[in-house]
């Protein structure tokens, strides 16, 4: 008797939505792993219900398929994973065969998962389920076949795909700064899973399902965050799909990483997932090590047909080894050798994070979805050492300063949104509001040694291995402690006049109050003073316009604001006001052949016209102040630019992606003041051009199928490092000189290739980076100028299940 499958096509409404002119028909054959026909399979696609049956050649056809290059996925219980690409081309059949390799017996369903387009595809940080073509301003979304095609270990390389995002310091090697559009991103605009954490480490990618880049202003959904844009990490979450993989990597400088994943279902109703990976590595930079180890399960629970509740939760522990990196002696940086390591041998730090949160999801209806998050983080950062490589005398004599640091932060976050849709006569509105909170209490300790200086050593002929061994010991001598608390409510609506023009508009209000509370260790009992307790609020408003004019295209112009809490006071020694932050955008959105090219074009000006600086006079009017902390509102910044992103999949088995952007962010209004900066300079930590392109071919047919090539190429431009140039008022005269600070740094381009293998269940890649050797920095201030890695070579070996 012949067995009878149930096959659901699974894909988004805007993939099926299409002219009658751009159609074609897909006909497909179903065998088994020894090659026989699988007869009397029945097929049903998506909401049309139409249903076709495997003939006794096991062929099915459905016609008035959409046009355009489709990845198809085919997952079931009990059936291997299995991926096609198929270009469905006008008014031609188009022939796709599957051969389901487990046995008959074993299966329940098979879901055939069909790819869009980067422009049709759901965004997870956009949190209101809109389209990427409804929202105007640019996204891009790095997902993990293309994390795990370029064999990332660092958030850093995977940003390497993300346009306009670049790398601005890795401080001390403890963590890694990024920045976007002129703005650092590190404070508060990095998320995992939706919620602020604390960029103070340096995140684990094995666990990563996708990384997310929303582009402009988000301070509408997120708060105080910097206009330049959010990065969104999306760990893995749990399937009822049983599977997993077990993998190892390693590489040069005694690089070794495996790792672990297993997913499945525990019932119909509860599923699983367990990441797991273990890191033990040196590095091209003498005595530097790290060793890391990482754990995060979590479950997914069917509550009922309407609810589903998933519960994650994260521990990192990362040993590594404080590194401030090469030698700079005023504003030129020395080429003593890339692996030259001027810290003391005993120096080292450690990272603790850990994170928990349950995601509820509940439809009330087919129009009407209810959210409910809720997060909690802490985050452990201590680190000793030699530290701050100064150097001013040029003969390179060095009296090495002690440093001990201790960072502690506690972070719960609560989200509650309601998302739905309605009509008002034939206008369409998709709505979604809600309510934040978040409360962080954050711990930063200081620590005193005497004598304050390790010993003095010549940074030209010094050798790491000869040098004191005795670890000195630090006294705690006070502790900060930094209440903040976040809220907001927020609402905005995607108003559909028709199918062409549409209006996305946006309000939120945003209430923050910070107090910091300084504890003297040294006091006798312990004395606890009280600072400022600073209170911001702030409307941030957010509208666009949105034209399209057919099913792949978008044109939009939106505006849109944040803030940014200032420090110090104003010359009446009241709390400084928050900075209003204006930005505009006009972009283009475009899908050619249906997705088989995509491309963004997004022109941007970010205007701070109320920047803090510091005050000229004091409340007098006639003294001149040379308290840096006490300020006033009257500075700008300018930042004006524009990104163009393309993906493509021009034919089976390839993906690229490329981007360009060009930033231009000035000080356009400045005061002759002690300490303000100077109108015109160029904002340091950002470069002007920026540009990548990556290439993977995985063959998908004939004697090579199974074997990959890829290579990434990145370009990050002309820079500055270390602090901008700042003017110096004498006190007395009042004459007027500039403090010079700012480090000039060339542009460079990074080259990664790689190569793999795949059979059956097994698979090998290898990847050599930075295939040039070449030599550039990032400069967190005017310290800790890390060298960028050289040529590497990196190898993983992996099996699935």
């Amino acid at each position: 008797m012949k067995k009878q499958i149930n096959i659901l096509i699974i894909t988004l409404i805007s993939s099926l939505c299409c002219y009658a002119q751009e159609i074609g028909a897909i006909e497909g054959t179903i065998i088994s792993k020894d090659g026989y026909p699988l007869s009397g399979v029945s097929i049903k696609l998506g909401k049309k219900n139409s249903i076709s049956k495997t003939d006794d050649k096991g062929m099915f056809r459905f016609d008035n398929f959409p046009v355009g290059l489709h990845t198809i996925t085919i997952e079931a219980e009990g059936l291997k994973k299995q991926t096609q690409d198929i270009k469905v081309v006008a008014n031609e059949i188009n022939k796709v065969t599957f051969t389901l390799e487990e046995q008959m017996e074993t299966l329940r369903e098979i879901v055939i998962v069909i790819k869009e387009s980067p422009n049709k595809r759901k965004v997870s940080a956009v949190r209101s389920g809109l389209k990427p073509m409804d929202i105007p301003q640019s996204i891009q979304i790095i997902d993990n076949e293309i994390i795990a095609q370029q064999q990332a270990i660092r958030l850093s390389e995977v940003i390497k795909n993300a346009n306009g995002v670049y790398v601005g310091s890795a401080r001390g090697g403890a963590q890694e700064s990024f920045w976007s559009r002129g703005y650092d991103m590190t404070a508060n605009n990095m998320f995992k899973n939706g919620f602020r954490y604390n960029a103070g480490s340096i995140p684990e990618v094995s666990s990563l399902e996708k990384v997310e880049f929303l582009k402009g202003g988000s301070a509408l959904l997120y708060g105080n965050v910097a206009p330049g844009g959010i990065l969104n990490l999306v760990t893995k979450t749990p399937t009822f799909k049983k599977g997993g993989e077990i993998a190892i990597q390693s590489g040069s400088f005694a690089f070794y990483k495996p790792s672990i994943d297993f997913y499945g279902p525990l019932n119909k109703s509860i599923a699983y997932r367990f990441n797991g990976s273990y890191e033990n590595s040196e590095s091209f930079r003498n005595v530097v090590k790290r060793e890391r180890y990482y754990i995060n399960p979590s479950f997914l629970f069917n509550l009922n047909a309407k609810t589903q509740l998933t519960i994650q939760g994260d521990f990192m522990n990362d040993n590594w080894t404080p590194d401030f990196g090469t030698i700079l002696i005023g504003k030129q940086i020395y080429n003593v050798g890339r692996s030259n390591y001027y810290g003391a041998l005993w120096s080292n730090g450690n990272t603790k994070t850990t994170s928990a949160s349950a995601l509820l999801n509940h439809s009330l209806n087919k129009n009407w979805k209810l959210n409910f998050n809720s997060s909690y983080q802490n985050y452990d950062r201590e680190w000793k050492g030699t530290e701050r490589i100064q150097i001013t005398n040029p003969n390179g004599t060095w009296s090495r300063p002690l440093g001990q640091y201790k960072n502690l932060e506690a972070i719960l976050g609560e989200q509650i949104s309601l998302q739905g849709c309605f009509k008002t006569g034939s206008i369409k509105h998709q709505t979604f509001s809600g309510i934040d909170f978040e409360n962080s209490i954050a711990t930063a300790n200081t620590f005193v040694f005497s004598p304050a200086n390790y010993d003095t050593i010549n940074v030209f002929t010094f050798e790491p291995n000869n040098q004191a061994t005795t670890e000195p010991n630090a006294v705690n001598t006070r502790k900060v402690i930094t209440t903040t608390n976040r809220f907001g409510i927020y609402a905005q609506d995607l108003i559909s006049f028709n199918e062409k023009f549409k209006i996305l508009a946006g309000i939120r209000w945003s209430w923050q109050e910070a107090q910091a509370a300084t504890h003297n260790l040294l006091a006798s009992p312990v004395t606890i003073t009280k600072g400022i307790n600073l209170k911001d609020k702030a409307f941030s408003p957010k509208i666009g316009l949105i034209y399209q004019p057919d099913k792949n295209s978008s044109l939009f112009a939106s505006y849109s604001n944040s803030f940014t809490p200032n420090t110090g006071t104003t010359v009446d020694l009241k709390p400084i006001a928050a900075s209003i932050i204006d930005q505009y955008e006009i972009g283009v959105k475009k899908d050619f052949w249906n997705g088989i090219l995509s491309t963004n074009v997004t022109v941007y000006q970010i205007t701070n016209s109320n920047l803090a600086q510091t005050a000229e006079f004091k409340a007098d009017g006639v003294t001149r102040n040379t308290d840096t902390t006490i300020k006033v509102l009257n500075g700008a910044t300018k930042s004006k630019g524009i990104e163009i992103d393309i993906t493509a999949k021009p034919f089976e088995g390839v993906n690229i992606n490329a981007g360009y952007s060009y930033n231009d962010s000035r000080f356009t209004k400045t005061s002759i003041s002690n300490g303000s900066f100077i109108q015109g300079d160029r904002l340091v930590r950002t470069p002007v051009n920026t540009a990548n392109l990556s290439f993977f071919y995985n063959i998908p047919t004939g004697k090579l199928k199974g074997l990959s090539i890829g290579a990434i190429g990145n370009y990050i431009g002309d820079r500055f490092g270390g602090w901008n140039d700042q003017y110096v008022v004498n006190a007395t005269t009042g004459a007027v000189t500039i403090n010079d600070r700012d480090i000039p740094l060339s542009g460079y381009t990074t080259v990664d290739i790689s190569a793999g293998y795949t059979w059956e269940k097994w698979s090998i890649l290898c990847k050599l980076s930075n295939i040039t050797n070449e030599l550039n920095y990032t400069v967190h201030e005017n310290y800790s100028v890390n060298p960028i890695a050289p040529r590497q070579i990196m190898t993983s070996i992996k099996y699935k299940f």
